[in-house]
């Protein structure tokens, strides 16, 4: 029995369009783990900060780590600390609050470290901009190595923004 799904009107088989795309992952991450086995000779550590965001990119991070996804397989691990990370993944518009906690993450972080900024609100605050509790993002503040655009960015944008960063980084 062929699954189907109707969308506007139009019938679609939804079996194929699981397998492409599940393809298309395969194929992105083998990519990336070949890319982190050039770059790091091991696996690829992250440290997600949150500085203030409304939890929309927090959900698709998470996302990462779904057994869809499961980033862990490319030799993607997230950490618990900053002293154990390759980079800092940034998520939102940078609380004055949280200010002072990002500057020392980023302190911590061993060299050579990158920094990505996850969100369109990472970048320069976003819908937060000029906002009297936030500082507009960590433009200016922080060297971005990659930027991944969207409100938010689906856990695939995230995905191929790292395989860039690497590819830069080669």
């Amino acid at each position: 029995m062929i699954d189907l799904i109707k969308l506007r009107g139009k019938e679609k088989i939804l079996s194929e369009d699981i397998k492409f795309s599940d393809e298309k992952l395969e194929i992105l991450g083998k990519n990336l783990k070949n890319r982190i086995d050039k770059t790091f000779k091991r696996s690829f550590f992250i440290r997600e900060v949150d500085t203030g965001s409304c939890n929309a990119c927090e959900v698709e991070i998470n996302a990462l780590n779904n057994p869809y996804y499961n980033l862990e397989r490319f030799g993607i691990s997230f950490v618990p600390s900053p002293k154990f990370a390759d980079a800092l993944m940034i998520t939102g518009a940078l609380s004055r609050n949280m200010y002072d906690a990002l500057m020392n993450a980023y302190d911590l972080t061993p060299n050579p470290k990158f920094v990505v900024a996850v969100g369109d609100c990472a970048k320069d605050g976003g819908d937060f901009k000029n906002s009297y509790a936030t500082l507009n993002g960590i433009e200016g503040k922080l060297p971005i190595d990659i930027w991944i655009k969207g409100c938010p960015p689906e856990p695939v944008d995230i995905i191929n923004g790292l395989l860039k960063l690497l590819d830069k980084k080669v």
